[in-house]
């Protein structure tokens, strides 16, 4: 990521990349016909409203109900809402730029583009890493206290702060140029420190946290998978439940994380071509290569709502509520109550559910019984 093609001194930065805010640079002017700028149009902006549509949706689920602030569920609102503004403000007017090779938007826009993608997709990644910790903490290391929400609260703000200043010299080094007549946003290094800033940010937001999510997942996996129902009937009841809720937590996470790895991993590959054969940036056919793996990498931000409607029965219910305007979607009290606060329906759950047992097994709930604190934490998602 991050490969330059020489114009007019070799420290100019020419070819776009997320590093230099998605800008479309190459020193050769590139055409298309309008049908075709239609149809890319047409399919950015259907990312970019699912995306801000379904984010926003999952931001409200979360903060509206009381029952999903979880420390978890706060890493997953950071993961929103870093999608969302990578939507709002960063996919479109790259997706303008690089279909017609001229930056419209001004010298301060030029800076903020090249500062904030960064920032948003280290937002996005360390959020998933964030989550991953929190859960490996939980599952393996029941016994360690979890997570406050004030603990939570100055993660996300560090997150913030370190993606602000990874993202700093690219934001400082931006600049108009004009070439042949047109504006363009480009990013002058000094020396060789595009090169290495570029490698870097490849292993800070894409390398480094895939390998902490996938030895993380890979343990809490073994852990899970091979765990034991101690204790009787109704203790191995409880203890199943809670085991198939991790699981279903686990699963959720790891397709959000696949998917992540899968949409950005063309995009970084481009980049590395180009480092060792930078002519690939004049060839005409490139133009379509790079709207095609920057739309690849800009749909990571819509897939998650989806994923977590399809997978979990909380946030689908959310969903309902939410959209419960449209003529298709029906909202039941059943979707309510699962958003309602932990008191009310893991009181309402539990009575119903150990009236039954104690109906079938001829007696109450007794020794090694899951407290309410316990059940809330592994099934807040």
């Amino acid at each position: 990521m991050g490969v330059f093609s020489v114009f007019n001194a070799s420290n100019v930065s020419r070819a776009g990349s997320l590093e230099d805010g998605g800008n479309w640079t190459a020193a050769t002017q590139f055409s298309q016909p309008g049908w075709r700028i239609a149809l890319w149009a047409i399919t950015y902006s259907f990312i970019v409203v699912t995306s801000i549509l379904g984010n926003a949706t999952i931001i409200w689920i979360i903060l509206a109900h009381r029952r999903m602030r979880t420390a978890t569920n706060y890493f997953i609102v950071n993961l929103a809402l870093s999608d969302l503004l990578m939507s709002a403000f960063n996919t479109i007017f790259n997706f303008i730029y690089a279909s017609h090779n001229v930056w419209y938007f001004g010298e301060e826009f030029c800076r903020f583009q090249n500062w904030f993608p960064i920032t948003a997709v280290f937002v996005s990644i360390y959020s998933m890493t964030a989550v991953a910790a929190e859960r490996y903490v939980a599952i393996i290391h029941p016994f360690k206290p979890r997570l406050s929400a004030g603990s939570t609260r100055v993660i996300i703000g560090m997150i913030w702060l370190v993606a602000f200043g990874l993202a700093f010299p690219q934001c400082f080094y931006a600049e108009i140029t004009v070439d042949n007549g047109t504006m363009k946003c480009i990013v002058v290094w000094p020396d060789d420190v595009g090169s290495k800033y570029h490698i870097a940010v490849i292993v800070l937001i894409y390398l480094l946290p895939l390998m902490v999510m996938f030895v993380a997942y890979s343990i809490i996996g073994v852990t899970l998978w091979s765990s034991t129902a101690p204790g009787n009937h109704l203790n191995r009841v409880h203890y199943e439940h809670q085991v198939n809720a991790k699981k279903k937590f686990v699963k959720t996470m790891v397709v959000v994380v696949i998917i992540f790895a899968v949409c950005w991993l063309p995009y970084h590959i481009y980049f590395i071509l180009g480092s060792f054969k930078e002519d690939i940036y004049q060839q005409k056919y490139i133009q379509q290569v790079y709207l095609a793996v920057f739309l690849l990498a800009m749909s990571s931000t819509m897939y998650n709502p989806i994923i977590y409607c399809c997978l979990n029965q909380r946030f689908r219910s959310g969903f309902k509520l939410a959209f419960r305007w449209c003529p298709c979607i029906k909202a039941t009290e059943k979707d309510k109550l699962k958003l309602m606060s932990p008191s009310l329906y893991q009181t309402t759950h539990r009575k119903s559910r150990t009236t039954k047992s104690a109906a079938r097994d001829g007696h109450w709930l007794g020794q090694g019984s899951w407290t309410q604190s316990e059940s809330t934490s592994f099934t807040s998602f």
